[in-house]
C-alpha cells in the first residue's frame, strides 16, 4: 500500500511541476527567433510525460497484483506507516532534511559534522569521542578537498563567526 501512496504522490508532484513550471517557464524572444533551435520545454515535458505513463502502468501493476489480498488495505498500511516512522530509515531521512534545512545559515562545515556525526549514531557508534574526532576530521577534510583542490564554492553561512571560520579555511587552502 505505501508503493501504491509513493507513485500517487509521485503523479500529483509531476502533474504539478508540469503544469506550474514546464508550462511556465520563460523562453527569452532571441532563442525564439531561430525556428532551428529546440525549444528548452521539449525535454521537460517529454521526460514528465514518459515519467507519467510510467507510473499510470506501475499503478494498475499494483492493483493486478494485490487484488484480493487481505494485507492491502488502509489498516495495513496506517500499521506500516507507524512502524515506518520508527525506523531508522525514517530518522536517516529526517537527518537529511534537518541538514537541508541548516546548511544555508550555518555553512557547509557544520552541516557535514551534523550528518556524519547524527547518522554515526545512527549506526551504532558507541565510542562519542571517536565518533567527534572523525566527524570533524572528514568535515574537514571534504572542505579542503572541493573548496581548496575542486575549486567549488561551499556555502560559509550566515553566522557571523562560521562565516568567518569558513573563509579563513578558504584562505589557508
Amino acid at each position: 500500500m505505501f508503493e501504491l501512496f509513493a507513485n500517487i504522490f509521485l503523479l500529483v508532484f509531476l502533474v504539478y511541476a508540469y503544469f506550474t513550471h514546464v508550462l511556465e517557464a520563460a523562453v527569452s524572444k532571441s532563442y525564439m527567433k531561430n525556428p532551428s533551435n529546440l525549444m528548452p520545454d521539449v525535454w521537460p515535458k517529454v521526460i514528465i510525460a514518459l515519467l507519467v505513463i510510467c507510473i499510470v502502468i506501475n499503478i494498475i501493476k499494483i492493483f493486478r497484483k494485490n487484488k484480493g489480498n487481505p494485507k492491502f488495505t488502509f489498516k495495513a498500511f496506517y500499521q506500516g506507516s507507524l512502524a515506518f516512522f520508527k525506523s531508522k530509515t525514517f530518522l536517516g531521512i529526517l537527518i537529511l532534511v534537518i541538514a537541508s534545512l541548516i546548511l544555508e545559515p550555518l555553512g557547509f562545515i557544520v552541516t557535514s559534522f551534523f550528518i556524519l556525526f547524527c547518522y554515526g549514531l545512527l549506526l551504532g557508534e558507541k565510542k562519542i569521542w571517536r565518533l567527534l574526532l572523525i566527524s570533524v576530521g572528514v568535515s574537514f577534510l571534504l572542505h579542503i578537498i572541493f573548496s581548496g583542490l575542486l575549486d567549488v564554492t561551499l556555502p560559509r553561512g550566515t553566522v557571523g563567526f562560521l562565516r568567518d571560520f569558513a573563509l579563513m579555511l578558504e584562505n589557508l587552502f
